[in-house]
């Protein structure tokens, strides 16, 4: 079994859910009391969170890829890193390390694509459901179309990550605000939605609504435990 490397912290809460994840997908698949083998730095979220809505992505590019040179240090044998945003910086935090880069978006795309789903929904951090590293890779790598909800819409969605989700505070207004925003992307031709920011899935499940939802958390961890394994 492959060693994991996790680059958490992006919130720690969302990070919980990858450590809980992957160590339920090797038990189920190899028993007894197996657990994975992971590597993990967790950084302080706080300062990269500032650097974030500063504008300041070299900033949090060299404080990362810090990070990953010492999760490869300590014997990972690949890198996740647990959080869809900071896929903006994957670029330089693959250049360098000498390990593979499981991206986050890949793995989201390789399970749309399984279940022939062509038009999704795009729900995460106003830079991810704004800005072109990640939406630009589902289309251009994958052939997806990707909608994202209108401008107050995608100021609520990144309000309630920020203010909220990465504190644990879980809100029932919040939570009916999330499937309202789901349902208005499945009128417009959403066949499904991306939960892409790793904490959504705290707030809503498959089991809230009738939209099929993909929970990039659980699909990168998926695809962390197949790839270790």
């Amino acid at each position: 079994m492959k060693t994991i490397g996790l680059l958490g912290g992006m919130s720690w809460e969302s990070t919980l859910g990858y450590y809980r994840a992957i160590n339920e997908g090797v038990k189920q698949r190899l028993g007894g009391l197996h657990s994975a083998k992971i590597a993990m730095y967790s950084v302080d979220f706080e300062p990269i969170e500032k650097l974030q809505h500063a504008g300041d992505w070299k900033g949090t590019a060299k404080l990362l890829t810090e990070a990953a040179k010492n999760i490869e240090a300590a014997g990972a044998d690949f890198l996740l890193i647990c959080t869809n945003t900071m896929h903006k910086v994957a670029p330089e935090i693959e250049a360098a390390i000498e390990i593979p880069l499981l991206h986050i978006a890949d793995a989201t795309a390789e399970a749309l694509v399984r279940e022939g789903i062509h038009t999704v929904g795009l729900l995460g951090t106003a830079f991810t459901m704004e800005q072109d590293f990640y939406k630009g890779r589902l289309i251009n790598k994958y052939g997806l179309q990707v909608l994202v909800p209108g401008k107050k819409d995608r100021e609520i969605v990144h309000k309630v990550i920020y203010q909220e989700l990465c504190l644990g505070n879980i809100k029932a207004e919040s939570k009916a605000e999330y499937l309202r925003i789901i349902d208005t992307l499945a009128t417009q031709g959403a066949e499904a939605v991306i939960l892409g920011c790793t904490e959504i899935g705290m707030l809503v499940s498959q089991a809230d609504t009738k939209v099929r939802l993909f929970d990039t958390t659980a699909i990168h961890a998926e695809k962390a435990v197949e790839y270790a394994i």
